[in-house]
């Protein structure tokens, strides 16, 4: 696991995420992929709130309780807290949560040894500081992808016969 590889992917999620999303039509930021799936403007909310429940609060479990004390479960549903609260306004909040977030991993400045310590996910048993960190990237880049999958699905009865060309729409 590369510290800093999996930092700088963290760090450009808020950029990515306001390149994509600020300005958009809401009609395009609430579309989604049928029941119990995330529009773009939930995918941002989810983000959010698991910069304020998730990832750093276990990363805290890990470093001062290792396997003594199981993760909180995650609630996928919390994001449903910001109600209507506009991208314009989440944006800002979910950049500066992630840098201040960012900014207390990198004071922590993690050795090899810390990387290996474990913690207790409440679905998946024993896991290593390096794994969350590392997964805490791929779900970033899973729900950037995600966003701009459902953004794209708004435009395929635009495209014509490029539509076979174009798999981000039939995933």
């Amino acid at each position: 696991m590369h510290l800093e590889q999996v930092l700088a992917v963290l760090e450009r999620t808020p950029s990515t995420l306001e390149g994509l999303l600020d300005g958009l039509p809401e009609s395009l930021l609430q579309a989604n992929e049928g029941p119990d799936t995330y529009s773009p403007r939930d995918v941002l909310g989810h983000l959010v709130f698991g910069e304020e429940t998730d990832w750093v609060p276990r990363v805290r479990i890990i470093l001062e309780h290792g396997e003594a004390r199981p993760f909180t479960p995650f609630d996928r549903t919390g994001f449903r807290a910001y109600g209507d609260e506009p991208v314009s306004r989440l944006l800002p909040r979910f950049r500066a949560l992630r840098e201040e977030n960012l900014a207390y991993v990198r004071g922590l400045d993690l050795k090899p040894e810390q990387m290996e310590r474990r913690g207790t996910h409440p679905a998946l048993g024993a896991v290593t500081l390096a794994q969350l960190l590392t997964t805490w990237a791929v779900h970033d880049l899973g729900h950037v992808a995600q966003a701009s999958r459902v953004i794209a699905k708004q435009f395929r009865s635009g495209v014509g016969r490029w539509e076979e060309y174009l798999t981000i729409l039939s995933r």
